[in-house]
């Protein structure tokens, strides 16, 4: 329990240390006014792997909510150090792929290792711009976004990149600290509402399929794309 409070006191430092680092300006979103917070630096990479994680995330849970199978193509974008990479790796399996897309080298430098330790070898590793994830077009069955989404600097234009990665039958997943819950130990720039998220992603070409609130701290945001 100790541990755990200390966690929680610790993740607004580590996020202003680490979104300092990082150096990217902020804005506000032009549709809903929301302000953009700044990403996560590599020095906040420890926070991603804390033992605490599944106990107060359940993002074994959250990975049961999405119906990862073998075989799917999916890419996890703002992958950082693959905490879910690794998983998602795991679940698609032999005949899958994982696109591991992150805008800081250092980032996937760690997943390199991850990668090579764990001897994974269906993950290809995307060094992107951050406004663009540089996924190849209409492969994805599934696109992930774990705590990424509010981060974003130009999320319209993502957005946009995302749609024509995802096949037609593909899914956008949004995992996002809630925003209406005032008790959650996170920056308030860090989390969004559900009223936020479909307000803006809506706005760029999707429908929002499903809503499951069940995780103790996040959203799991599930939207389609719309038919043209």
């Amino acid at each position: 329990m100790q541990n755990r409070r200390f966690a929680a006191w610790l993740l607004p430092v580590v996020l202003a240390a680490a979104s300092a680092a990082a150096q990217v300006s902020p804005g506000r979103h032009p549709i809903s006014g929301r302000e953009y917070a700044r990403p996560m630096g590599v020095g906040g990479a420890p926070w991603l792997e804390r033992s605490e994680r599944e106990d107060e995330e359940r993002p074994t849970r959250a990975l049961e909510i999405m119906k990862v199978t073998a075989g799917m193509v999916v890419a996890d974008i703002g992958a950082g150090s693959g905490y879910f990479t690794e998983r998602l790796a795991r679940l698609v399996g032999p005949t899958g792929r994982v696109y591991a897309s992150d805008i800081q080298q250092g980032m996937l430098d760690l997943l390199q290792q991850r990668i090579t330790r764990e001897r994974l070898g269906n993950v290809t590793l995307v060094l992107a711009d951050p406004a663009d994830p540089k996924l190849p077009a209409g492969a994805l069955d599934l696109a992930l976004m774990v705590d990424v989404y509010h981060e974003l600097g130009d999320p319209q234009t993502v957005l946009g990149h995302i749609r024509r990665a995802l096949k037609p039958t593909g899914r956008l997943v949004l995992i996002e600290y809630k925003g209406e819950d005032p008790t959650i130990p996170i920056q308030p720039l860090h989390k969004m509402t559900v009223a936020q998220a479909k307000l803006e992603v809506e706005h760029e070409g999707y429908v929002l399929a499903t809503v499951d609130s069940s995780l103790p701290r996040q959203h799991v945001l599930v939207f389609r794309t719309k038919e043209d």
